[in-house]
């Protein structure tokens, strides 16, 4: 069991990756590709870092990668006692990028780098936004 209700990440119209938010609460990943040289890239803005073009599109992502690193953070006042420690990761997507994120529905001790993992979407207390999480492959 993972704390609830997740926070809700600052979202606008106007903000680079709002198409990443809403992708996202439709149970979709997306991530920025650079149409000039290709780069995909995680966080979502409209720069490439790779060639500083700003030509970029959002491209769906397979949803998978492998845990890059991570860390464990125990419970903390206040948490339902069933609850698990928090696992934050680093985990690298097929495509590439690395991107920041929890690693949900496993026991802690049961994590390892490397393992491959899949992107599932947490509710927020806003009905219209999702988070990215992942959990292990089975």
């Amino acid at each position: 069991m993972t704390w609830e209700p997740r926070p809700v990440p600052p979202v606008s119209e106007v903000d680079e990756a709002a198409e990443y938010w809403k992708a996202a609460s439709n149970g979709e990943l997306v991530v920025p590709e650079c149409n000039d040289c290709g780069f995909v890239h995680f966080y979502p803005r409209q720069i490439c870092p790779e060639c500083l073009s700003n030509d970029v599109s959002f491209v769906e992502a397979e949803g998978t990668g492998t845990i890059y690193s991570f860390s464990i953070s125990q419970q903390a006042a206040g948490w339902p006692e069933d609850a698990l420690p928090l696992i934050y990761a680093t985990v690298e997507l097929e495509e590439g990028p690395r991107m920041v994120t929890n690693i949900v529905d496993v026991d802690p001790d049961d994590v390892e780098i490397g393992d491959p993992v899949e992107v599932m979407f947490e509710s927020t207390e806003e009905a219209d936004i999702a988070i990215p999480v992942f959990t292990p492959l089975e």
